[in-house]
């Protein structure tokens, strides 16, 4: 049935809407009158030649089409829901190189691959060096604030831990670490104009990240040594990445891996100190149940698409072959028949099923464990060294189609929290 509640032209994927705010309240009235939506588009305005897409809003709703990719593809389309009226079909069909854009049995076989590197083992044993770094990364942020104690949390801590992890997950040397910083930037902001990034200058950045990682691999197969990449390329049993699969995979690293993790704990931070009684039982008891809710909360990707491989229904809609489909998970997970109040921020929410690291299925996010061991560590330094940080302005959003992507945040370990 339709829903008279949403004005005429409203699109969940605006760049503007998202740089302003997350539409919960919006997705709240389509959960409950028609939870798979068709949002018409003008022609082109996400470079896709097609009329719109159908928002899915509920969480089973999500989680069937993420576990259905016999009918709901990734690869047709690619994830991305929104691109601009700029890109070309040619570089949509580049984007399929990678893992996150791959149907089985090809995202089958890379996954397996690369998910070496993402085992128990692999991520407890990367767990001292990162505590050590998280330390060290909150005791530079104090050393190097201003008088009154302020600095911009997003660029001395939040970005911090995540490229630092990368690194010393594939063995990039530490002072490369900025380059990916910039690269993945240029490829996740180019909808935000105060960075002046062109799908050009994006595609651009996502070639000299490939080049980076092919050299890194080249290097591991000619000289093996103790680390993710040669485990990935170097060994010489079938079944490894040749030195293009390893530079996309590098790209997904630099985004799902780096941008995602960093708006979490810049999110997670700000809802900390918005939300102070949470803050206190933190410095207290730091639940193990904190980094979910974080995510939850912060939900870094807005949403991801899938394309009908066939004609379906979902939801009461009937959705034709070809039709895009884009799967809400900032929806997903304030949807209220499975969180119990969700609008509150609660670091003890147990169980806590959020969609933040995808709805499962193949496309389950396969650095989950490494994330939520950043998160954690990350805030437990904070809270040891910085206990009385509170915020000095609102976050600047970034200006984005799917990314719930915050670029400032102004905090201070000076005294006087603000009003």
């Amino acid at each position: 049935m339709p829903c008279p509640a949403l004005p005429d032209g409203f699109d969940f994927t605006d760049p503007d809407l998202i740089q302003d705010r997350i539409p919960l309240p919006e997705f709240a009235r389509l959960r409950q009158t028609e939870p798979v939506h068709w949002v018409t588009q003008p022609y082109r305005v996400s470079g896709y030649d097609d009329a719109g897409y159908w928002a899915v809003t509920r969480h089973e709703d999500v989680k069937y089409v993420s576990t259905h990719p016999e009918l709901f593809s990734t690869n047709v389309n690619t994830a991305i829901i929104r691109f601009n009226e700029s890109m070309d079909r040619d570089r949509i069909e580049v984007q399929k190189l990678i893992m996150i854009n791959m149907d089985p049995p090809e995202h089958t076989r890379v996954r397996q691959i690369v998910q070496r590197g993402f085992t128990p083992r692999a991520i407890r044993s990367l767990e001292d060096a990162l505590r050590a770094r998280a330390r060290s990364i909150v005791e530079t942020a104090l050393a190097g604030a201003a008088d009154d104690g302020s600095f911009d949390f997003v660029t001395n801590v939040a970005s911090e831990l995540p490229l630092q992890a990368i690194a010393e997950l594939i063995g990039v040397p530490q002072e490369d670490r900025s380059k990916i910083f910039d690269w993945s930037n240029k490829m996740a902001a180019y909808d935000d104009p105060e960075y002046a990034i062109t799908e050009e200058i994006g595609a651009e950045a996502a070639m000299e990240i490939v080049a980076y990682a092919m050299n890194l691999a080249a290097a591991r197969k000619e000289c093996p040594a103790k680390d993710i990449v040669s485990q990935l390329v170097a060994a010489e049993d079938e079944g490894n990445l040749s030195s293009d699969e390893f530079g996309f995979f590098v790209i997904l690293l630099a985004v799902a891996g780096n941008e995602t993790t960093r708006n979490a704990i810049t999110h997670g931070m700000h809802a900390f100190l918005t939300h102070p009684d949470q803050w206190e039982l933190y410095k207290r008891e730091r639940p193990a149940t904190t980094a979910e809710e974080i995510v939850r909360w912060a939900t870094p990707v807005v949403s991801f698409q899938r394309t009908a491989t066939q004609d379906t229904e979902l939801g009461g809609a009937r959705i034709r072959k070809g039709d895009r489909v884009g799967i809400f998970y900032s929806s997903a997970n304030h949807d209220p028949d499975v969180f119990e109040s969700p609008e509150k921020f609660d670091i003890g929410r147990d169980p806590n099923p959020h969609l933040g690291f995808g709805g499962g299925g193949p496309h389950f996010c396969l650095g989950k464990s490494l994330a939520v061991l950043e998160i954690n560590l990350i805030f437990n330094a904070i809270a040891d060294a910085m206990p009385g940080l509170h915020l000095t302005g609102d976050p600047r959003r970034l200006r984005s189609a799917w990314l719930n992507g915050v670029k400032e945040l102004r905090v201070s370990t000076g005294p006087g929290a603000r009003p």
